[in-house]
């Protein structure tokens, strides 16, 4: 197709219509090669982005500084680019059904000014046949274009991992796969310009479906280990010493317990089980790891709670703080997080816990959540430290730092809560505190 000529040519452009977590670093490093233009309808975002601040924190605002990207908000601008990349995201409902709301608008937009000749790849997150049934559908509806003589289309998982400084855009296998084997050379050609390592999948629906249990597959491996956790802590056992025994085995999978939220494993499983339903198909091992992850916030409030009352701390009054509000370590990204299933399960208990987290922009968690963030160095008298995520800027605490965020001891010890065990037990009871951790 000559639209690669052209791109190469930077004669037209290459378009990325979402600017978050998938779309931005996409955006930054096909920039190096092509004229890109970067489409998103937050108009916060773009501004930022002109500034040259990087909000999702993926590439850093000195990359994304050196880019050479046009950002706009304008729908229309569309029409001058070839090859479009839709990395929108897909939620759930309240029912935990596929949303696909964000991607069938964005085939509407792409649609209207889809030009003859052009490839339209298709990143978001969906089940095996949304892009062939249902976006291509909307893609020759806007257009009057006909795919596969007109125009191709195509499907390339995303697998960025937020915060993940080791395993970015470039250190991963990219799947691309195309509706047919034209579009896919052509796919293949554009993204291997900027990823080294492309894997071509036989088919669209092979490329859907290999993101979904990707992702599937860790959700089960951490239920596993949540519910090991949960029956460790009932005999009194430590799991972390239990997991770091069994690791020793050759062909261990280094898996521990944990929350498990976000826009990926948090969800993408739901995906899957929705569409093995809609074929008359039951997924019953899956669905039961999103079960057992989904009640794991309530299983580390509950116990937050119990170990105030073994300390004798008045539960209504303690003065709790949370460090971590995101949904994970490392990254601003607060969507699906279970650290706010957390505050709002204390507050249940009339407790109002104090939240920390250095990644998130305060007045816009604010917005959106109703929850206020403290700064770092306002935090002291505390009854009980929760560490909910690992950011960097907690692990190099150590106990004298933790010490001095707590009251010294009256009726009972401060607790110190460690959900993702950043520091050591003997340590934490030898400075003073009550500890517990998954």
């Amino acid at each position: 197709m000559h639209f690669a000529k052209q791109l190469q040519e930077r004669k037209r452009h290459l378009a990325v219509l979402g600017l978050g977590y998938v779309g931005l670093p996409l955006a930054v490093r096909f920039s190096e090669h092509f004229s890109v233009l970067g489409l998103d309808q937050n108009e916060e975002k773009i501004a930022s982005y002109r500034d040259g601040h990087d909000v999702t924190e993926e590439v850093g605002d000195e990359a994304l500084g050196r880019a050479s990207i046009r950002y706009t908000s304008d729908m229309s601008q569309l029409v001058q680019a070839s090859f479009i990349i839709v990395a929108v995201p897909t939620p759930v409902h309240a029912d935990k059904t596929p949303d696909l709301g964000p991607v069938v608008s964005a085939s509407h937009s792409v649609g209207r000014y889809l030009q003859r000749g052009s490839v339209v790849v298709y990143e978001s997150t969906v089940y095996p046949g949304v892009t062939e049934e249902l976006c291509r559908p909307i893609l020759e509806q806007e257009s009057g274009l006909v795919c596969g003589r007109d125009f191709k289309i195509g499907y390339s998982p995303e697998r960025i991992n937020p915060g993940d400084r080791k395993h970015g855009l470039e250190q991963v296998t990219k799947i691309v796969s195309g509706c047919d084997d034209e579009a896919l050379d052509s796919i293949a050609q554009i993204y291997g310009t900027a990823i080294p390592s492309i894997y071509r999948a036989t088919s669209i629906k092979v490329a859907e479906a290999a993101k979904l249990v990707e992702n599937a597959q860790r959700d089960v491996n951490i239920a596993f280990m949540n519910e090991l956790s949960r029956a460790f802590h009932r005999m009194g056992i430590d799991t972390k010493e239990v997991v770091d025994a069994m690791d020793t085995k050759w062909n261990a999978l280094h898996f521990r317990p944990g929350l498990v939220g976000g826009h990926c494993i948090g969800v993408d499983p739901y995906y899957f089980i929705y569409q093995a339903e809609k074929y008359g198909g039951h997924a019953p091992l899956v669905t039961a790891a999103r079960q057992t992850n989904e009640g794991m916030s309530a299983f580390v409030t509950g116990n937050i709670v119990r170990e105030l009352i073994r300390q004798k701390i008045d539960v209504a009054r303690a003065r709790i703080v949370l460090f971590g509000m995101t949904f994970k370590g490392n990254c601003p990204d607060t969507r699906n997080s279970r650290a706010v299933d957390i505050y709002r399960q204390l507050q249940s208990y009339g407790i109002e816990p104090l939240a920390v987290d250095p990644h998130v922009d305060a007045i816009a968690f604010q917005r959106e959540f109703g929850i206020s963030l403290q700064p770092l160095d306002s935090i002291h008298d505390a009854d009980a430290l929760v560490f909910l995520v690992a950011h960097r800027e907690y692990t190099a605490w150590d106990m004298t730092a933790l010490r001095a965020m707590v009251h010294e001891e009256e009726s009972g010890k401060p607790l110190l809560v460690d959900v993702k065990r950043l520091f050591s037990r003997a340590d934490a009871e030898t400075a003073g505190f009550a500890y517990w951790g998954l």
